[in-house]
């Protein structure tokens, strides 16, 4: 069984290290080896998922007490930000456990819509639990001295009663 809670700051470790694994792992069904590593890489030195932040919720998948995967919403900003599952636990309902979590917070918090950016990997994932291609953009990551573009899909998601 997956349970879900808030992430802490004991947690930062272990989500950087499984944001890099997924990468790693998934990333080649959508993109270059170059890309991938690009898309892996930390480049400006932040943390990119602050716990302390009111207005944003972040969370830990666990199942046996390990941590299989986190997801990242941004209710104010209407926005769905990360949901990445450890490559050993993929596949078995982890994600869309937490993606479902995330969008329950959002209605709670007042949200209609939801939107996100998607990895080309990741598309019929996010397809699969209802949500719909908008656009595509590219994302531009430094990487040795480089620019490398990442393709994404931007996608939503409605829940009112028109959806």
């Amino acid at each position: 069984m997956t349970c879900i809670r808030v992430a802490t700051s004991r947690d930062m470790d272990r989500i950087r290290s499984l944001h890099v694994e997924a990468i790693r792992e998934r990333g080649p069904n959508g993109y270059t080896d170059r890309q991938v590593e690009a898309w892996a890489t930390k480049d400006d030195g932040t943390d990119a998922y602050p716990v302390t932040e009111s207005s944003h919720h972040l969370v830990i998948a666990e199942r046996d007490g390990e941590v299989v995967g986190y997801g990242h919403v941004i209710p104010e900003g209407e926005e769905i930000r990360a949901v990445y599952v450890d490559p050993d636990h993929a596949r078995r309902g982890v994600g869309s456990t937490i993606l479902a979590h995330l969008e329950g917070y959002a209605l709670g918090q007042g949200v209609d819509r939801l939107e996100l950016w998607s990895s080309l990997n990741a598309v019929a994932f996010y397809e699969r639990q209802g949500y719909r291609t908008t656009r595509d953009e590219t994302i531009q990551k430094e990487y040795e001295g480089e620019s490398v573009p990442l393709p994404v899909r931007v996608m939503e998601k409605s829940f009112g009663p028109w959806r």
